[in-house]
């Protein structure tokens, strides 16, 4: 597919504190792309760059097919984790002059600022001052700044911080609509749920270095390790148990049931198939379980940060 935006080898130094080593990343058009990490893992300092605050040392981004540069960015769309509006002044007052900022006409941004106030139901809040408004609330409005001016772009650092889990949810759905309606989105998160619902492609920075980088699919796929979670009604649990541990390597697991059944998790060798496998199990009791134990996000996110 093709790329929106393209980071080659961006590499950034503050001091002696190397913050970003050699990165690389290519978000493709129409995507929402996981940019992840622990805390001073690089992600904000790789964001701050696409956004034009701070500079590479080393390295080129390139936006939609061109070289970043000061005008790119009326194509992007930026929630930073730490809030920025200003708390005195009326909701409505300060829209209407960040919508200009991003080169909006007056009458422009009020249309598109109704439209918004309307879909999130907060059009009674325009003449409240920002310190009257809880986070979350405020989060909202910071959300219709953000995309108001409809960027090629979008970046939201941890946007879901402060909301409720309603609101979180009305958040996530209109980035999705977004992303349908042609956004591209780099979401910045430490909600591995989040990952799991939202992104396609995911890029891993721990130690101011890419640690992975793929679709998430894809990476699913490569660190699965061939378990199943299985439920079996038996006659003797004790003796399907001493059968298992001698074909099987097999873990305790827990899962809600309505039978009494024997649970466990089992690790299957290469050389033996699902097929047979599921035969197995059936010649020694009713089957009543049987999932295939995929990796999670936060599972991933983990293991890769502990062996880096």
């Amino acid at each position: 597919m093709e790329k929106l935006l393209v980071v080659n080898n961006v590499s950034k130094n503050y001091g002696d504190y190397k913050a970003l080593n050699d990165v690389s990343i290519a978000v493709e058009k129409g995507s929402i792309f996981g940019l992840l990490g622990p805390n001073g893992a690089g992600k904000t300092t790789l964001i701050r760059i696409i956004n034009q605050i701070t500079m590479p040392d080393t390295g080129s981004v390139i936006l939609d097919g061109e070289p970043l540069k000061p005008d790119h960015i009326r194509y992007i769309g930026y929630l930073p984790e730490e809030r920025g509006l200003y708390k005195t002044m009326k909701v409505g007052e300060q829209a209407l002059y960040l919508a200009q900022l991003k080169g909006l006409s007056k009458r422009e941004a009020k249309e598109r600022l109704k439209y918004w106030f309307n879909r999130l139901d907060i059009g009674d809040w325009w003449d409240k001052k920002i310190q009257e408004l809880s986070k979350g609330m405020a989060q909202k409005i910071q959300f219709v700044v953000t995309v108001l001016h409809n960027p090629k772009l979008l970046i939201f650092d941890e946007p879901f911080s402060g909301f409720d889990p309603i609101n979180a949810n009305l958040i996530k759905d209109e980035i999705l609509k977004l992303r349908d309606d042609g956004a591209t989105v780099i979401f910045s998160t430490h909600r591995m749920e989040s990952v799991e619902e939202m992104c396609d492609h995911i890029a891993l920075i721990n130690k101011s270095n890419k640690i992975l980088d793929g679709k998430l699919v894809d990476i699913k796929r490569q660190y699965k390790n061939n378990i199943f979670e299985i439920g079996l009604i038996t006659p003797n649990h004790t003796a399907t148990t001493a059968s298992l541990k001698e074909k099987f390597e097999i873990f305790p697991t827990t899962f809600k049931s309505i039978n009494e059944e024997l649970k466990y998790k089992v690790k299957l060798p290469a050389s033996v198939s699902t097929n047979e496998f599921v035969n197995y199990l059936t010649s020694q009791g009713q089957l009543t379980h049987f999932v295939e134990v995929i990796p999670s996000a936060s599972d991933i996110f983990i293991e890769t940060i502990q062996n880096n």
